[in-house]
């Protein structure tokens, strides 16, 4: 099926709905790196003005990744939930922008639309709206999971306390983790990304967070970012696992370049789940994506960086997890060139996620090599902020030890909480005020009123 649009003096060919997708989406290096993007500024308006003409129901005919070879797709288009879908069945993708924006789309009607939008329309839309129309979009979009605390309430953003260490030392996670929660970090999880594969390791890893956790009784969760097998030979082991990692792409081919595939996923869901370890919920999944993974993989089948992240939305969204995020610059120049296309694309994954029914986090980050820097990240943050994202990274410094990339610190969520007036999770944010860490208003308390912890956690640390 090919596309036709006149700009101008200039008519514009698609051959098909993969090509229209890409030309229509902002410019990013990955699908120049790829050969599928617009080859000019008109070409991408052209792109836009025949998309938003397109309608919604499309994209259930037209699968811009077979059906036959892919399982990723069987998943989208099997479990639409066509009812979900139908208030907004006869609409164009330029009039469900529109409706989006309206006062008609309410908190309460996307989260009943969420099962009907597939990662394809998800990404459609968004390659026709602006920045402001994205922000404005996902901050009527609220999703609500549980552990041991609750997460993405109104009003609210989690952290994730990161401790990584580049020789996986307790003395030095333990310190970090102190560093976190003085500052008030932590009740997404406390997760750690490992420097070794190894069980034992993995294993002395996760007791540490389970007695830090238990030790203060902290209301939170503990997390060790490593495969989704090990996970499993780690919980059939008896090691106390909270919650369950995984990143994942969205194709089946990319997938399979991490070592996974669907079912296993579900056997990660049902491990993890059979410890029963949570207090509030049972959402025990943690799932984190990025632009570009499907293209580094040779596993993105002539489809843009962009729509294959939403389409790893919809593999999240099939485990119910309690966080998804997108380590949104971590990648590289390569697929993401500066901080303009990072801040987008930071925007557009939060708004895909969030639209589909997830609980929708943002690693703002960049590598060092990127030609990006850390007021990219503030703008981005500031963004995500007023954009309602479910919870970002609290690193030392904002620059990671282990991984050697920079995120955002423990001082850049006390910003974003003071400009825009954010609270924690009511859970972590009452423990915080008992430790008198916090005051009733939610702000840090002089740093004397916190040395018991302190000396406390040193201890566990030695």
């Amino acid at each position: 099926m090919t596309f036709r649009q006149t700009v101008g003096r200039h008519s514009h060919v698609f051959r098909n709905l993969a090509d229209l997708m890409a030309k229509a989406t902002p410019l990013r290096s990955g699908d120049q790196l790829a050969g599928i993007a617009a080859t000019s500024a008109e070409e991408m308006v052209a792109a836009r003005m025949a998309l938003a003409d397109q309608p919604l129901r499309l994209f259930l005919s037209e699968p811009l990744v077979p059906y036959e070879t892919d399982e990723v797709t069987r998943l989208i288009l099997d479990r639409h939930d066509a009812a979900a879908f139908a208030p907004v069945s006869h609409l164009t993708v330029g009039g469900f922008r529109d409706w989006l924006l309206s006062d008609a789309a309410t908190t309460e009607r996307l989260a009943a639309l969420a099962p009907g939008i597939t990662p394809e329309m998800a990404a459609a839309v968004s390659k026709v709206m602006r920045n402001q129309d994205l922000v404005a979009v996902a901050r009527k979009c609220r999703v609500v999971t549980r552990f041991r605390n609750t997460i993405g309430l109104p009003g609210t953003m989690a952290v994730r306390l990161q401790p990584n260490h580049p020789t996986d030392d307790a003395r030095g996670i333990a310190a970090s983790i102190a560093d976190g929660l003085l500052y008030g970090t932590g009740d997404a999880t406390i997760g750690i990304n490992p420097a070794s594969d190894s069980l034992a390791a993995l294993s002395d890893l996760l007791k540490l967070l389970d007695e830090i956790i238990a030790r203060f009784d902290i209301p939170t969760q503990g997390c060790v970012l490593t495969h989704v097998t090990s996970s499993i030979q780690l919980i059939e082991r008896g090691a106390p696992v909270d919650l369950v990692f995984q990143s994942v792409a969205g194709t089946e081919a990319a997938n399979r370049s991490f070592g996974i595939d669907l079912a296993v996923l579900k056997e990660g869901l049902e491990a993890g789940r059979s410890l029963k370890r949570g207090t509030l919920g049972d959402n025990v999944m943690y799932f984190e994506t990025g632009q570009g993974s499907a293209l580094s993989a040779d596993a993105h089948h002539g489809v843009d960086q962009q729509t294959l992240e939403a389409r790893a939305y919809a593999v999240a969204r099939a485990y119910e997890p309690l966080l998804v995020n997108t380590v949104v610059g971590f990648i590289g120049p390569e697929y993401l060139y500066d901080g303009k296309q990072i801040i987008r694309a930071g925007l557009e994954d939060h708004f895909c996620g969030k639209l589909m029914g997830l609980p929708l986090g943002c690693d703002v980050c960049y590598t060092n090599h990127a030609e990006a820097d850390q007021d990219d990240m503030d703008t981005l943050l500031t963004l995500l902020g007023a954009a309602g994202v479910t919870y970002i990274m609290g690193v030392p410094g904002a620059d990671d030890v282990m991984l050697n990339y920079q995120s955002t610190s423990f001082h850049d969520q006390l910003y974003i909480r003071d400009v825009l007036g954010l609270k924690r999770a009511p859970e972590f944010e009452d423990w915080l005020r008992r430790q008198g860490i916090t005051g009733p208003d939610g702000r840090l308390t002089p740093r004397a009123e916190n040395a018991p912890l302190l000396a406390q956690m040193t201890g566990l640390a030695a």
